[in-house]
């Protein structure tokens, strides 16, 4: 079984930053590949920053060049660093794992984090 827990979320202003957590438990790590989405209010789940286990990041076009990706496999923790921030990334943010075993792909969410930025 693998579970994901964040944290980090919190209220701040514009122009601030947060760093978001997520501890990693369970069967996995190294191999997988681990990303943010984020939910606003009455919109879809979308993708904010994907890293593969070789390290390679690919991040959303409105986060690009505000947020960083990062992993420690080690500590089975990734991480996403989160500055300039606008109140259109208000949003619940969610960990996800991707974890391949015998050709099968298994998804992973965390309970979510909430992150609201104020004008």
């Amino acid at each position: 079984q693998v579970q994901l827990v964040e944290s980090g979320g919190g209220l701040v202003q514009a122009g601030g930053s947060l760093r978001l957590s997520c501890t990693a438990s369970g069967s996995i790590f190294s191999g997988d590949d681990m990303g943010w989405y984020r939910q606003a209010p009455g919109k879809e789940r979308e993708l904010v920053a994907g890293i593969t286990s070789g390290g390679w990041a690919d991040y959303a076009d409105s986060v690009k060049g505000r947020f960083t990706i990062s992993r420690d496999d080690a500590k089975k923790m990734v991480f996403l660093q989160m500055s300039s921030l606008k109140p259109e990334d208000t949003a619940v943010y969610y960990c996800n794992a991707k974890v391949y075993v015998s050709g099968t792909t298994y998804y992973y969410w965390g309970q979510g984090t909430q992150v609201t930025v104020s004008s």
